[in-house]
């Protein structure tokens, strides 16, 4: 977020962290050259071991942050195992982050059909024909099962995969953090006790 005179907007003084990250997002959608929507979510798998990998952010409102995947891949199992996440957005061409932690649920089957036949449809095929996670045989077995799943379904519609939905992270602490001079950054961490609770504001050392 930048000021009029072209300085940086004092962004600490906000108070409701959806309606920051809907103004950082919108930077970020006009700054960054590929995927402003991109986020590393954490998970832990059953020994509390973490993973860590990149998703694409399809949408958020004040219940929470929703990206999608398939559940028997190892990001879904680990979810379903542990649902608690972590997720970090880094928008380096404005030198901001946002950080998220909180718990998760599946999103609803209606949310679920709805984006999925939003999708293009050779993304739908790929749902159905990758093994999300497991290992491959070889690159020839993949873009078997594609032309497979491709016959299979025609012309027609192509359903979305029983094991295929969503994930919405609802956020107990959303943390905003903007890069200074001499590493004497801007930290802000809006904190709850619950996620559908009210927010605390804390202004944090760098």
């Amino acid at each position: 977020m930048v000021d009029g005179s072209g300085g940086k907007a004092d962004f600490t003084k906000e108070s409701d962290p959806f309606e920051l990250f809907a103004k950082w997002l919108k930077d970020a959608e006009a700054s960054e050259p590929n995927d402003p929507s991109a986020v590393a979510v954490a998970t832990v798998d059953e020994d509390g071991l973490p993973n860590v990998r990149m998703v694409l952010m399809k949408e958020f409102d004040k219940n929470g942050f929703v990206f999608y995947t398939n559940f028997e891949s190892q990001k879904g199992r680990e979810l379903l195992g542990q649902p608690k996440a972590a997720m970090c957005f880094h928008w380096k061409t404005l030198r901001r982050q946002v950080r998220l932690r909180g718990p998760v649920e599946v999103v609803s089957e209606e949310e679920a059909d709805a984006y999925f036949q939003s999708r293009p449809r050779g993304s739908r095929i790929g749902a159905w024909a990758s093994k999300q996670s497991r290992a491959l045989e070889s690159r020839f077995a993949l873009e078997t099962a594609v032309a497979q799943t491709t016959a299979r379904y025609g012309v027609g519609e192509i359903p979305r995969p029983p094991y295929w939905s969503g994930f919405r992270l609802k956020p107990v602490s959303i943390e905003f953090w903007h890069d200074g001079k001499f590493r004497l950054h801007d930290r802000i961490e809006f904190r709850r006790n619950a996620a559908e609770g009210g927010w605390h504001k804390v202004r944090m050392y760098p």
